[in-house]
């Protein structure tokens, strides 16, 4: 298999720490490098911008299915993005003023290059916000740090779970019973150590049976699988101890890929990642979505090939418009 495309750029987080047997990252660039593509490597600190040009101080890579030892690198030496054909924004939140400075770098490469996710509207869809754009999807949720508001929720709805707004990976994610001694000193945690507001809901008990990713790239639902939590976690993130298994679409979930689907695509978000639970969207994961190597793991598609099908004919459209 060959690209038309020779040359792609590649901004993550540090190679030698990621995990490859869940590395949605990782899996890009083996079938990217399969395709015979160049890989240009660097992490977000190595991105500079001198003028009107969007530099990195980046490394040639090559990478190996491999554990231990599943890349090597090349000298560090300047590259203009523009120079690319595409970039890859993978960098792993959290959401922060670094964060957010990187995609405004990234949106002024311009040209020809093509950046995926589209840096605009990377920036402007931080998860557990984008996803409020359709409540009729969601279980019911509240986004404050308000402790009355906080208290009346909880009153209508009993259980409920309280994670930070920008928090990814399962961190700090709480569940709170209808009557919880801890939840006095969890506001007081949580009002200490966040400054902004973060999201409280509904608590759904399905979560026990699974809560499912499922991948849409360009807008179409390209695979899922179904993430377990382990015993004594609400948590479902493999990073977290949850189990992945096989799973299909059920008529509810490919409603719920239909209605966000076209604006997905409208955005620019090639690659996304959304959370299901008992038939409840709960998180639009644009930033760095994971999901891909558990999904063929468990004999699902490679959705790998699938979204690099696509960033081609993306790649493809803007070269002809240029």
């Amino acid at each position: 298999m060959s690209s038309r495309f020779r040359k792609i750029a590649v901004q993550m987080d540090p190679i030698e720490r990621i995990n490859i047997a869940g590395d949605s990252t990782f899996a890009l660039l083996l079938e990217a490098q399969a395709r015979d593509i160049e890989i240009c490597y660097y992490t977000p600190d190595r991105l500079s911008l001198r003028g009107s040009d969007v530099v990195a101080l980046a490394q040639d890579l090559r990478v190996r299915d491999v554990k231990g030892d599943h890349f090597d690198l090349g000298a560090a030496r300047e590259v203009c993005l523009r120079d690319m054909d595409i970039v890859l924004l993978r960098q792993d939140p959290p959401f922060d003023l670094a964060y957010i400075t990187s995609p405004h770098l990234l949106e002024m490469v311009g040209g020809r290059t093509l950046v995926v996710n589209d840096p605009a509207s990377v920036r402007n869809a931080p998860e557990k916000l984008f996803v409020m754009n359709f409540p009729q999807l969601m279980p019911p949720t509240l986004i404050t740090r308000d402790k009355g508001a906080i208290d009346a929720f909880r009153a209508e709805h009993g259980e409920v779970v309280m994670k930070p707004l920008h928090g990814h990976g399962g961190a700090a994610v709480f569940r709170l019973l209808k009557q919880d001694a801890n939840y006095g000193s969890l506001y007081d945690l949580f009002a200490t150590s966040f400054r902004e507001q973060w999201v409280v809901q509904k608590f759904l008990p399905a979560v026990a049976k699974g809560d499912k990713r499922i991948i849409l790239v360009d807008g179409e639902p390209a695979g899922a699988v179904n993430r377990v939590p382990a015993d004594n976690d609400i948590r479902s993130n493999m990073v977290r101890g949850g189990a992945a298994e096989a799973t299909a679409l059920s008529p509810r979930e490919q409603e719920i890929c239909a209605a966000i689907g076209p604006e997905l695509k409208r955005r620019g978000l090639v690659f996304v990642g959304i959370d299901v639970i008992d038939g409840y969207l709960t998180e639009i994961n644009v930033t760095s979505p994971t999901g891909v190597r558990a999904i063929k793991r468990t004999g699902g598609p490679d959705v790998a090939v699938t979204i690099w099908d696509a960033i081609e004919r993306k790649a493809a459209q803007l070269e002809a418009v240029g």
